[in-house]
């Protein structure tokens, strides 16, 4: 397993079962170098998250972007890590909510999911893409199609985009949680 934030619903003693070390792999092959960074920035959303209120998750606090909420950013890290995994490396039917007249209904719709669904729904997609990449080679080639390129992509380079998605929406989280209720840092 890797270091960094760890769910664990036994743990008592951190802040909704997480606990942090680090994000200072076990080993330092490409690989478990890849999969912990991806693990430490899925964690640390749901650290991120943890006591805050319903009304605080759903609020937006920017007057210029009456989407961006946390629990708006939840449910747009869930989408994207399916649209990687599922649409573009496996090339399986788009099923994502969003759609040409509303690209942005992932952040739509959690207007009307209580953040802990939209944070169990990520924490097990998590999961199982965690256990799809461990079983393929950082080489596999991306079966899907995409709009702005011919060649496939590799799951090593949507393990990188997924680490850099994650943590930028990390640093949303970071902000909207400090203008929700104050709490900075974790």
């Amino acid at each position: 397993m890797a270091a960094g934030l760890r769910y664990d619903p036994a743990v008592t003693d951190g802040p909704a079962g997480f606990t942090r070390t680090d994000d200072v792999p076990v080993a330092f092959d490409e690989r478990t170098v890849l999969t912990t960074m991806l693990d430490y920035a899925r964690d640390t959303v749901h650290v991120k998250c943890a006591g805050l209120s319903e009304e605080d998750a759903h609020r937006a606090p920017l007057p210029g972007s009456p989407l961006m909420t946390i629990a708006g950013v939840v449910s747009h890290l869930r989408w994207v890590e399916y649209y990687w995994f599922d649409v573009i490396l496996l090339a399986k039917s788009d099923e994502a909510p969003w759609t040409d007249d509303d690209p942005d209904r992932e952040m739509r719709i959690a207007a009307g999911i209580p953040l802990a669904q939209l944070l169990a729904e990520y924490r097990d997609s998590c999961a199982g893409y965690r256990e799809l990449a461990a079983g393929l080679d950082l080489d596999t080639e991306s079966r899907g199609s995409l709009s702005w390129r011919t060649e496939p992509l590799t799951l090593r380079w949507i393990l990188h985009h997924l680490v850099e998605e994650t943590a930028r929406h990390n640093g949303h989280l970071d902000i909207l949680r400090e203008m929700a209720d104050g709490v900075t840092g974790s």
